[in-house]
């Protein structure tokens, strides 16, 4: 199948906007790769406490220049479910690079925060800008220079996106990522949110949620509802730096083990042959081959700040339009909580991503000609692992979903367009995430209530003030003003209100992220409140209108064009704020990825 005219268009239009900041980023690249070895680079002293600490064996190698070394960064720790499989995977690694006469090293950490403990909480404040932070550790990690290939061990939420930020600093390396997994599915998703509704209502008691919730996440492995951690692994597979089929493999299993094993092979292999350099292999076509990606799945609105940051740090310039062109011409393939019934694991089950990616590839919507860490290119990605007497091996995806309420082909869609959407109109520019909202809520216009806090809205709620159709607005939430929290506490009130028949929406210059729910939102206004955006020209009782469909936004207020903004300022100290006080001056917008970088 020839390639869709519009992903030809868009890929076109990224390559024009991006050739000198990509021809730059290249030139660096080449000359790092033009170095000589470890051995010469490096001095003595150098080498000498580079591998002090190894192993006999090890060193013997270390001293010699042929023995590729690899380098592990990990996201480790034992309190968050998603990262504390990582314990095991450094020896697995090195166990498999010393079978190939090669080595292995922990070149270092990055911290890995959850946004499910901070949701709702002053940490959130910092979960956005830890990116950026793990971009950076990431870099001191590996500028120990070391090193001839790299592994980077991450799952969740602004973890991949930064240890990808930080790995394309070192982009003339080959850089493979292994993920954990999720979970085994624990209560349905839909159960979950029934109950986290009725809590909101008063109807069930912080008992009664608490079990529900620790019956949903109930295990190692990353949650199972599509949100951004899982949007993350089908990034990395779709942008060719996983091994096929890695990223819904459960962990503690002996097919996970095999391909965390693989992975390290692998970066080897490609070291030894000087091939497939991170930064050779995410180019414009790969960046666009993700955003097809992410529409096809209906996943988390957070990449619409992390692949303009991730993009970028390749020298590729996108901007929201390139992911709304894309979006009217992607069908929506999956149906996965928040956008549907099923989880993560039940996704895979019915085809996965092997069967999403051989759909989108057979319907033109993906480019095929990107070099990949697989051996075969994006066609590779069409298929699912497994062990054969204890063996890794692959097969070709299943050419039919086994579960159509799920996982659809590109000729039978769950939609026609893609799950996200550019809203644009008064407040500026936004996104929606449409796939998770159903077609008769998609439009709403209503009185506006301001809200600069979460814990406002909420004590509105209980005291029966949003009782009627109500456009939210919750603002001061940006990059500047606080670190654009996500704003999940909203989601129950408001869905409540909407299952009562109320006509509600949410606008912000916050964020919502991958579990965006059942309520329209127009999220990641920019130009945000804290620069005098005209979202803080809102007042109560304005008309907002947020049209899903049109992607609309618009405000009936005749003085709203000469009003002063609102000004407010958010607290600057608790709970490591003040620690962050140079990203909130140094952070850039919404729409180029929120990064202090570019």
């Amino acid at each position: 199948m020839p390639l869709h005219p519009i992903v030809h268009e868009v890929t076109e239009r990224i390559r024009a906007r991006s050739q000198d900041t990509r021809s730059a980023y290249i030139a660096r690249i080449e000359d790092a790769r033009s170095r000589p070895d470890r051995g010469e680079r490096l001095s003595c002293g150098n080498l000498a406490h580079g591998f002090a600490a190894a192993p006999l064996g090890d060193k013997l190698r270390l001293k010699g220049e042929a023995a590729v070394n690899l380098g592990i960064v990990t996201s480790y720790n034992d309190m968050l479910s998603a990262h504390q499989p990582f314990a095991g995977y450094p020896d697995l690694i090195k166990d498999a690079a010393r079978a190939l006469g090669a080595t292995a090293q922990v070149a270092g950490g990055v911290p890995a925060m959850c946004d499910g403990v901070t949701q709702g909480r002053p940490g959130m404040e910092l979960s956005l800008f830890s990116r950026d932070v793990i971009a950076m550790a990431t870099g001191v990690a590996l500028t120990h220079d070391m090193f001839d290939a790299a592994v980077c061990l991450g799952t969740c939420d602004k973890i991949v996106p930064g240890l990808m930020i930080g790995a394309l600093a070192f982009g003339h390396m080959p850089i493979l990522f292994a993920p954990a997994g999720p979970m085994p599915s624990g209560i349905p998703n839909k159960e979950k949110a029934s109950v986290r509704e009725r809590f909101a209502r008063g109807e069930a008691s912080r008992a009664e949620l608490l079990d529900a919730e620790a019956a949903s996440y109930h295990t190692a492995g990353t949650c199972t509802f599509y949100g951004t951690a899982n949007s993350n692994q089908m990034l990395m597979e779709i942008m060719g730096v996983h091994l096929p089929g890695a990223a819904f493999v459960n962990p503690g299993t002996a097919l996970r083990d095999a391909l965390t094993r693989a992975s390290a092979q692998r970066a080897i292999a490609l070291a030894r042959a000087k091939s497939a350099p991170l930064g050779h292999v995410i180019d414009a076509r790969a960046i666009v081959n993700g955003i097809v990606g992410l529409h096809a799945t209906g996943g988390s609105t957070n990449h619409l700040l992390h692949l303009p940051a991730i993009a970028r740090a390749a020298g590729i310039v996108i901007t929201w339009d390139d992911f709304d062109a894309l979006s009217r011409v992607t069908p929506l393939l999956a149906r996965i909580y928040p956008n549907g019934g099923a989880d993560v694991n039940q996704f895979h089950a019915a085809g996965g991503l092997g069967f999403v990616i051989r759909e989108l590839m057979d319907a033109g919507l993906l480019h095929e000609d990107v070099a990949t860490n697989a051996e075969g290119g994006v066609r590779a990605y069409a298929r699912e692992p497994f062990l054969q007497d204890g063996i890794l091996a692959w097969r070709d995806a299943p050419l039919r979903s086994l579960d159509e309420t799920i996982l659809r082909g590109a000729a039978d869609p769950f939609a026609s367009e893609g799950g996200l959407k550019m809203m644009r109109g008064d407040l500026g520019r936004a996104v929606m995430k449409v796939s998770a909202v159903a077609p008769e809520h998609r439009v709403v216009e209503a009185p506006a209530m301001v809200f600069h806090d979460q814990d406002d809205f909420l004590q509105a709620f209980k005291a029966g003030a949003l009782d009627r159709d109500v456009v939210a607005v919750v603002r001061f939430q940006g990059p500047k003003a606080n670190g654009m929290p996500e704003l999940h506490k909203l989601t129950p009130s408001l869905t409540a209100l909407q299952n009562k028949g109320r006509k509600v929406a949410l606008v912000t210059d916050g964020r919502m992220s991958g579990a965006s729910g059942q309520v329209p939102a127009a999220i990641h206004v920019t130009p945000e409140a804290h620069e005098g955006g005209p979202i803080a020209r809102v007042r109560d009782g304005d008309i907002i209108r947020v049209d899903g469909e049109t992607g609309r936004i618009s405000v009936r207020a005749d003085d709203f064009a000469a009003r002063a903004p609102a000004t407010f300022t958010q607290p600057q100290f608790g709970y490591g704020r003040e620690l962050f006080r140079a990203f909130r001056t140094a952070v850039g917008d919404s729409e180029t990825g929120a990064t202090q970088f570019w």
